[in-house]
This record gives C-alpha cells, structure tokens and sequence, in this order.
C-alpha cells in the first residue's frame, strides 16, 4: 500500500493520546503552529481547545462525536496494522521538523515503539517532548547551545560510533551499541555548545524538556540526516 503525503510548509506539532500536560502542547505550537493529531490525539487536541487540521492512524481509539466534530477532509484512515499510529504519521506527513507530544509515558511498548520509529524514519527531523525529557534521532552532525551543567545523554539504538565535544566526560571515535556502551547522564561543560556527530543512523539524543528550542534551532541547521 502506498500511503497519500501530505506536505506542510511549516513545523507540525503531532499530538498522541498518551500522557501530556496543556503546557507540553503549547510549549511545542509555539515552536511548530501546525497541530495534526495521531488517531485518538485528536480527542485530546479537542478537550484542550485545539481543532486539529489532519488526524492520521487507524482510527481505533477515535470515538463518534470526535469524528463529527472534526472538518470534513480531516481524517486519513490507515488500515495496516503493522505500524503503530505514530509511524503512520512519519509515513504520511512531510514537514520541515515535527514535534510529537503524548507519545512518551504511559505504556512502555508504544513508547519504546516510538523510539524504533524515529529510527526508521531518520530522514524526517522529530522531537518527541515528554514531561520530563525528550529525544530526537541524531542527523550525521550537529551543534547546539545549552546551558553549562545540562544533561545530555547519548543512546545507541545500533552500532554506531560517536564523537562529541562540549561535554564534561570526553567521547571521541567512540563505539557504542545496545548491550555494550552507552552515553547517558553526560553534562554540557564551560562554553555551553554541543558538537556531536555519528558515523552513521541509530543513535538518540535525550535533553532535559527545557532545551525543546534550542533542539529546534540544531535540527533546523543539521541539514539532511542520516537515511
């Protein structure tokens, strides 16, 4: 099955039915004004004031008077069951940088799920924004600025090897992959910029929530991931 695209000029806040406060989305429109939801986001976009302009997914968890509330057009049913709805939206959606919020939290499976899905779908720059952290795929390069003493933590979803500079504990050509080394709890040193690059795709990048703008700016610079 080929999926229909759909292009948007601007940065999309993608809204899950997971856990998420009313200053998560509005901290994530404020940076991507474009709000679409992911199936039953789109009951959660409408509790909190929002009418979103597409909702994506199998349309599962999507009760009856959500779907008469919404604009005609606004639903695109994907049928598969091999994906979860979060995936169905980095299938169908083309964006500049997109932000999901409600997709970490809650059940661990979809949220592991999701973490696998920014993988695969590495081309497409992503932000999942939880209430304490979030995580996005590392491109092959990228620089950005944070406070001195901020946590960055470096997680490999594959062999990879990295090279950061900017952080307290030093990490050059380094390997690392699943069941061996890991980067977490690093910290950002005098000078407060962050240079990472990887050789080539599976590796997250985990920041406290609060640097959700400076994640959008080093993105918006990274120029084409890793594929």
């Amino acid at each position: 099955m080929t999926n229909k695209i759909f292009q948007f000029r601007n940065n999309v806040t993608v809204l899950g039915g997971g856990e998420s406060r009313t200053g998560s989305l509005s901290k994530a429109l404020a940076l991507a004004p474009t709000l679409i939801a992911a199936d039953g986001g789109a009951s959660r976009a409408l509790s909190l004031g929002h009418m979103p302009e597409l909702v994506v997914g199998d349309m599962d968890s999507l009760d009856d008077s959500t779907k008469a509330a919404l604009p005609q057009g606004a639903i695109y049913k994907v049928c598969e069951q091999d994906s979860t709805d979060f995936e169905k939206v980095l299938q169908s959606v083309r964006a500049p940088l997109l932000i999901g919020v409600g997709f970490m939290g809650a059940r661990l499976d979809h949220e592991l799920a999701c973490y696998s899905a920014l993988m695969k779908y590495a081309h497409m720059p992503c932000i999942l924004l939880g209430e304490t952290d979030l995580c996005f795929h590392a491109p092959p390069q990228f620089t950005i600025s944070l406070p001195v003493g901020s946590r960055v933590s470096l997680f490999p979803l594959a062999k990879v090897t990295v090279t950061a500079s900017g952080l307290v504990f030093p990490v050059k050509d380094m390997p690392m992959r699943p069941g061996g080394r890991i980067g977490t709890s690093n910290m950002v040193s005098n000078g407060g910029q962050v240079q990472v690059s990887v050789d080539q795709a599976g590796l997250l990048v985990i920041l406290p929530r609060a640097a959700l703008a400076a994640a959008v700016r080093a993105l918006g610079k990274s120029g084409h991931p890793v594929e």
